[in-house]
């Protein structure tokens, strides 16, 4: 016996013991059924039809709108058709000017025209074909020809600490480094400011040369590589905000879009150096340092550079995105949805970003088809979709929720995002604190590709944790396909994938050879994403109890309250936020219950009446702590306990409306923030407590 065959014996028997108790939300005896379903399932989605699929998906530049991401609908669609499944897509009509020519040269010192296009590499075919020029999606159309100011990350503080050294942008073509905030706050912090266009780089010092070898001899970025990448801050069309884009709808004029008005281009660090090289002015502040050989200057002067954007948004900016749907019908709760999916749009040939998400979804479809012919259908329907235009603003996903926000609202179980699901062999996971436990099991399930031990137990190795802590998980801030269910409607959602060092994040170099190369070679932890997808499916649609653990959530909730007290102590308001915390106690409390008459009345075998009325009660749970009016700054954001900072982009927020006010400094509106939340909480606990007294009803 081989010791990789040893340690998946032990996985196996592990397993084995702990299918001696009943899953959470199952009987006994469905519990048996349930975990032969799941085992049968992981077993199926294979390394050899990943590794097809992200061939056939990632041989050439599919940016939404063109012809090329059609035939990625027509892949996806054919694939689907041929397991037998049902099918449908979607079309909507999305306002999404594509770029007719870009253009950056530097006037003085030394004029030069930048060339923008990523060169081709030996050995990758897709590098040498047709790219998608290097604008940002929604830049602003226009010519600017200005003195150029380097204005570090382009984040507030950096604006800030400029106008301490007496430096503005305005009138000015300001240059950003990527990272530590969304591309679109930089865009908007620039025109805030005053500048009239703005560049935006990859520094080496975050993923080239100082990180590792750049490709094609190592995964980082090269001086040539570009991250493209939209520049819109709000979710959706811009056209038909809160409303789907359908052909003939009403839309919003184009100077009443909240879009960037300047001209916004990503280029390379090959060409920035270009730039900031010839830079003067004052020494950068401390931190503002990147990895290029010389030393950085704020500027302005002596260098002057020009930017020019011309689009097609006054012939035909509107362009049709295609969804995608895969569905097997729920034998018991028809109404009643689990839906997973992953984005196929791309900047490039996408293979990380977001093929991989979109052949999990693919082989997780195929692998439960396949295991539910042998026996009985889900209870649930399920749904398998791809969606389009996620990387222009998660549009796809969202016009989808706004179609169809009262069946959704009404039935949707869960959705669980697949984005970049593999890129390297570290597991990470997150989304909704009631759907953890679920994500945790099922990765007890997987055997890790590495042959050490299972995908849960690789988990806690890398992450380092105590044998009393569980390794830590995302919030469902924003930035993904998972906004318009999470964000928008309270649906519980859940996510994971394994993650690497990479450099080629929205280029024309994430291709199907950096992947077979760098990212996944043998295309396991394709697979391993995939085994996972199908057995959350099954789990979720197959349960007596939906298996949201809801003592999780609470004790997850009870964590955010202390820095909220810490930061009304700094503010010197007397606002206690005890309302607030006993709210999360009775929730925890009821939980606690619910848990006990579940266990209990599943041993005892409930009537399916029962078990209806407690799974509606549970649905109820989430949503209560959404409100139709949304968060003050955001409307569309209706969920208060997870959003993206409105500041950042990327960086999560935790109770916002709470935590808006806050650093507003507006002690009124921050305390009828609290107590309104405090009364959602409590809504949420009374649905918990509704869904342990229909278990206790005859």
């Amino acid at each position: 016996m081989s010791i990789r065959f040893g340690i998946f014996v032990g996985v196996v028997a592990a397993s084995r013991i702990s299918a001696q108790q009943p899953l959470p939300g199952y009987s006994p005896a469905t519990s048996a059924a349930e975990r032969a379903l799941e085992a049968d399932a992981i077993k199926r989605p294979s390394p050899a039809a990943a590794s097809g699929h992200s061939r056939s998906l990632s041989k050439e530049t599919h940016v939404s709108g063109t012809p090329a991401q059609a035939r990625t609908r027509d892949y996806v669609i054919n694939q689907l058709k041929g397991w037998g499944l049902e099918t449908e897509v979607r079309s909507y009509d999305v306002w999404m000017p594509h770029p007719t020519a870009v253009h950056v040269a530097r006037i003085s010192p030394q004029p030069k025209e930048l060339s923008l296009r990523e060169p081709p590499v030996e050995g990758d075919p897709t590098s040498s074909l047709w790219q998608y020029p290097t604008v940002n999606g929604y830049s602003g159309a226009g010519d600017a020809t200005a003195d150029v100011v380097y204005v570090n990350y382009g984040l507030i503080e950096d604006y800030a600490q400029l106008d301490s050294l007496g430096v503005s942008v305005r009138g000015k073509i300001a240059i950003a480094r990527y990272g530590r905030s969304f591309r679109g706050i930089k865009a908007r912090e620039a025109e805030r400011h005053g500048a009239v266009a703005l560049l935006i780089y990859s520094d080496p010092q975050d993923d080239g040369f100082v990180v590792g070898d750049v490709y094609p001899e190592g995964p980082m970025r090269n001086s040539g590589g570009v991250q493209r990448g939209s520049v819109l801050n709000v979710d959706g069309d811009p056209s038909t905000q809160g409303y789907p884009s359908k052909p003939g709808t009403v839309r919003l004029a184009t100077d009443r879009l909240e879009i960037p008005h300047i001209p916004v281009v990503p280029i390379g660090y090959g060409n920035a150096a270009e730039l900031l090289h010839f830079l003067r002015g004052a020494s950068v502040p401390r931190g503002w340092q990147g990895g290029l050989a010389f030393h950085y200057h704020v500027g302005p002067g002596p260098v002057k550079a020009r930017v020019s954007v011309h689009d097609d948004r006054g012939t035909s900016p509107i362009k049709p995105i295609y969804d995608t749907f895969a569905m097997i019908r729920g034998s018991q709760y028809p109404d009643e949805m689990v839906i997973i999916g992953g984005h196929r749009d791309g900047w490039g040939p996408g293979a990380a970003d977001n093929v991989s998400g979109t052949v999990s979804v693919l082989e997780a479809a195929k692998a439960v088809a396949e295991a539910i012919k042998q026996g009985t259908r889900p209870k649930r329907t399920m749904v398998f979709a791809t969606w389009d235009a996620e990387e222009w603003g998660l549009i796809g996903s969202t016009e989808y929720v706004e179609d169809d926000t009262l069946r959704l609202s009404r039935g949707a179980v869960a959705y669980l995002n697949q984005d970049v699901a593999a890129q390297g062999a570290r597991f990470g996971g997150g989304g909704s604190p009631s759907l953890r436990g679920v994500l945790r099991d099922v990765a007890r399930l997987v055997p890790d590709p590495n042959g050490k031990g299972s995908v849960y137990a690789e988990w806690r190795r890398a992450s380092a944790v105590p044998d009393t802590v569980e390794p830590a998980m995302g919030d469902p801030g924003g930035g993904s396909d998972f906004a318009g269910f999470y964000n928008h409607l309270g649906i519980p959602i859940a996510e994971w994938g394994f993650g690497g060092a990479g450099g080629v994040y929205h280029s024309q170099y994430d291709s199907y050879t950096w992947m077979t190369k760098f990212g996944d070679p043998g295309f396991q932890y394709h697979a391993a994403a995939a085994k996972i997808a199908a057995a959350m499916m099954l789990r979720l649609a197959n349960a007596d109890i939906l298996p949201y653990d809801y003592v999780e959530y609470a004790r997850t909730m009870r964590r955010y309250i202390a820095p909220i007290e810490r930061s009304v102590t700094e503010h010197k308001w007397t606002l206690p936020a005890v309302g607030l915390r006993s709210a999360v106690d009775r929730l925890e409390r009821e939980a606690v219950s619910f848990n006990t008459t579940r266990d209990s009345a599943l041993a005892a075998s409930a009537s399916p009446q029962q078990l209806q009325r407690t799974n509606q009660a549970l649905l109820r749970v989430e949503r209560a702590l959404t409100r139709p009016e949304g968060l003050k700054t955001r409307p569309w954001f209706r969920n208060l306990i997870y959003a993206a900072d409105e500041n950042n982009g990327y960086a999560n927020m935790v109770f916002p409306s709470v935590n808006e006010a806050i650093r507003s400094g507006n002690e009124g509106l921050a305390r009828s923030e609290m107590d309104d939340l405090a009364r959602r909480f409590d809504a949420a606990a009374q649905a918990v407590a509704d869904a342990r007294a229909a278990l206790r009803s005859r």
